[in-house]
């Protein structure tokens, strides 16, 4: 097992930190107070070799891994949110092509995003749907020529506004949840397709979210991604793999906001010392650092999952969950650290607090994240240790003699008809030593008790107790 990076990894950390720093942190303030979609920094970004991290190289990407990819966004994500989500948003609208599109179109499509500065988006929520993507409502009737038509409304679509294709998922009937969804590879330019104005946001205001809006839009059979029932699976194959950079994404935020505190805390002096010598701001910083580490430990172990070719999904649950709530906790206690000048738009941490929210938000909740999480607890997690009430006891009499002790028993529990345990409070009755307190004597079985004996420790009656 080894935590270094490779030198090659190294390399890209460096060229992604160098480019977050000279061209996407000096206008992310400017581009966040006028809500508008930095295309010159994408573009510079798509010069550079930094975005279409996971379009193999043979159609024009970077062919990076998911942990090349985490390392990119989180340098990117440290400058801006905002910015790295679009950036990155080629990845997630492409994923769907890389993972279920045949030759024609992954060379079609995917050549003409890489080779010819073009963006691409993707495309599941709607109006009245986004965690439950078996709800969607746009529809697709399939026409005789194989292609399909396409009406309804998708929302909350990153980049919808300036992509040249978006990946859209829409069903053949509603009552047929997951089993009815496809996937189609739509341009922007068809007929029937409409971009909605930006979304006033909270945060992650320089990333462009809009609705798109379907009317009689007519799909070919060429770009037909994924049959009915196909679309649900490759929807969740995507999310899968986009999520560890979504937890990047998450600590790159984080980071910057940590940061931010030390160089505060290291400056701003009260009762004659700075900040950062008392220890309630240190032990503040402490738990910054130490849960942004976790986060990304947790968050490369997704993605080397993911490049194992293992089935990373409860991984990049935690992962994208985990970091998420360290990225709302630590921008949170940044601004704690700044006081009231953490309020004012005039220093960075304010920012990064509006930005973090939305990483418990979009790509599946946190709450979903955490069911994710649960079902594989009670369903799928296999003990280590026996049993709750199956765990083996071996109970032995003792004899204090000076400072030795000795064990008497003349029959084992087998002999006496075996170890009886209290489901409900753990106590286990051994035939060899009884209850003398109760008036239950040494080697006397437990269906020989009597009915009318309780538990000595919580009072259940006989009927509670279960063969051990």
């Amino acid at each position: 097992m080894d935590f270094n990076l490779t030198d090659a990894q190294k390399a890209l950390q460096k060229k992604a930190r160098e480019f977050a720093v000279k061209e996407v942190l000096p206008v992310s303030f400017s581009y966040d107070e006028h809500e508008i979609m930095p295309m010159d920094v994408i573009k510079k970004a798509w010069k550079a070799g930094l975005t279409n991290l996971g379009v193999p190289k043979e159609y024009g990407g970077q062919g990076y891994g998911l942990m090349e990819a985490v390392i990119v966004v989180e340098e990117i994500a440290a400058a801006c949110p905002g910015t790295a989500t679009s950036i990155f948003d080629n990845d997630l609208g492409a994923g769907p092509i890389v993972i279920g599109g045949n030759e024609e179109q992954k060379n079609r499509v995917l050549k003409d995003i890489t080779e010819n500065f073009k963006l691409i988006a993707f495309a599941t929520s709607e109006p009245g749907m986004g965690s439950d993507v078996a709800g969607m409502q746009c529809r697709a009737e399939k026409t005789e020529d194989g292609g399909y038509v396409l009406n309804g409304t998708k929302y909350w679509i990153t980049n919808a506004g300036y992509s040249d294709y978006i990946s859209i998922f829409a069903t053949v009937d509603p009552e047929k949840k997951h089993r009815g969804i496809a996937a189609f590879i739509v341009p922007t330019d068809y007929e029937g397709v409409k971009t909605g104005p930006h979304i006033p946001k909270l945060g992650q205001r320089a990333s462009n979210t809009c609705s798109v809006v379907l009317k009689d839009v007519r799909i070919p059979k060429e770009n037909v991604l994924a049959k009915p029932g196909r679309g649900f699976l490759l929807a969740m194959q995507t999310f899968q793999n986009t999520r560890p950079a979504v937890a990047a994404f998450a600590i790159g935020c984080a980071r910057s906001a940590m940061e931010y505190a030390i160089d505060y805390a290291q400056k701003r002096k009260t009762f004659g010392r700075s900040i950062g010598s008392y220890q309630g701001i240190q032990f503040k910083l402490a738990e910054m650092y130490k849960d942004i580490e976790a986060a990304r430990l947790l968050t490369y172990k997704a993605a080397w999952e993911g490049d194992q070719g293992l089935d990373s999904n409860l991984t990049s649950s935690m992962a994208k969950a985990f970091a998420s709530d360290v990225a709302m906790n630590v921008t949170t206690e940044a601004i704690q650290v700044f006081g009231g000048y953490g309020y004012i738009r005039s220093f960075p941490v304010e920012k990064l607090f509006r930005d973090a929210k939305l990483y418990q938000i979009y790509e599946g909740t946190s709450e979903i994240q955490r069911i994710v999480i649960s079902r594989f607890i009670m369903k799928k997690y296999q003990h280590a240790m026996p049993n709750l009430f199956e765990i083996p006891r071996v109970e032995i009499q003792v004899e204090k003699k000076g400072e030795k002790f000795t064990i008497n028993a003349e029959k084992s529990s087998a002999e006496l008809g075996g170890r009886w345990k209290c489901l409900v409070c753990g106590y286990v009755y051994d035939p060899v030593n009884g209850d003398p307190d109760s008036g239950i004597a040494p080697g006397t079985s437990f269906n020989d008790i009597p009915d009318d004996w309780y538990c000595p420790i919580c009072g259940s009656d006989k009927s509670k107790f279960a063969k051990i």
